[in-house]
């Protein structure tokens, strides 16, 4: 009698332990299969554009007095969604260093409104802090001079951008950000003067190595297309600096420079606009808008909604 106690109480065990494992596995099973299913994303109907910077942001030079990259760019992804209608903020402003851009920021409540908003937001920076810097610069006979200048006005540099796009995420943690980089507006003349290519480059590294610090923050490259205009391949650059060694000696005097930035009828890089010989025109700020709509269509968070 007492052994048949034991076994039904053996088994009565083994039942509860086989149940209670059959339901955890049907349980477990179901929270990986909810976990591994994607979220559902659905395109937005309306997106909103802000975009924050300096000059390039403005627009300066655009013939068409279209914003510039940012009214291109609102019609490329119209033009690709053909359900989205976009709108657009633009706090640009031809000038501003990085801080400049911040102290708006920190005044203008429409401005942080706008950015609050977003569902993805463009900046353009850079430009003029190292401006600041290379037209004491670039008329140095020492290259080791420059580099060491460079190198103290770029941990500047860094501390203000990260001041930028900590103030920025502030007012928006979840809107993908793009970052353009600078370009070289003479490098068509001055191809082989290593004092303003490694300087520019220099500083773009820096802003990018800033970007990679945030979350869904991506660097735009356009110092290739801009800086070379018309001139892309390796070939037509060469025939470049051939040009340009027998004119100048891969020297630059600034005399040069201002004979360049007042000639108002024509330029040798077909993207900058001979207004100031600087800036871009419309069909450099195509191509801005290109490099820029490259990356937003590959980081495309911007576009969807999820449910």
């Amino acid at each position: 009698m007492r052994k048949r106690k034991i076994w039904f109480w053996v088994i009565l065990l083994l039942l509860l332990f086989l149940i209670g494992s059959w339901y955890g596995y049907r349980y477990f099973s179901n929270s990986e299969i909810k976990q591994e299913q994607p979220l559902k994303r659905v395109e937005r109907k309306n997106v909103k554009l802000v975009a924050v910077g300096d000059s390039l942001t403005y627009g300066q030079g655009d013939e068409e007095k279209d914003g510039g990259y940012v009214g291109i760019i609102k019609q490329k992804i119209q033009n690709k969604y053909k359900k989205t209608t976009v709108s657009t903020a633009n706090y640009g402003v031809s000038g501003d260093r990085s801080d400049q851009i911040l102290a708006r920021l920190n005044k203008q409540e429409k401005m942080q409104k706008d950015l609050k908003n977003a569902d993805v937001i463009v900046v353009t920076v850079g430009g003029n802090d190292l401006m600041q810097n290379l037209e004491k610069d670039v008329m140095m006979d020492s290259q080791s001079k420059i580099q060491s200048s460079v190198n103290q006005a770029q941990k500047t540099y860094e501390n203000k951008l990260n001041q930028l796009f900590t103030a920025i995420r502030k007012e928006n943690r979840h809107a993908p950000i793009f970052v353009m980089s600078i370009y070289n507006p003479v490098y068509t003349y001055f191809p082989d003067v290593t004092a303003i290519n490694n300087s520019i480059k220099q500083w773009n590294q820096a802003t990018e190595k800033v970007t990679k610090k945030y979350a869904k923050m991506h660097f735009v490259s356009i110092y290739k297309v801009m800086s070379y205009g018309q001139y892309q391949t390796k070939e037509q650059r060469q025939q470049l600096i051939q040009q340009e060694e027998k004119i100048n000696h891969g020297k630059v005097t600034q005399a040069q420079l201002l004979s360049i930035m007042g000639n108002k009828d024509h330029n040798l890089n077909k993207y900058i606009s001979t207004e100031d010989n600087f800036h871009p025109n419309h069909l450099g700020y195509q191509h801005m808008a290109n490099q820029l709509f490259k990356s937003m269509v590959k980081n495309n968070s911007w576009e969807f909604v999820r449910e």
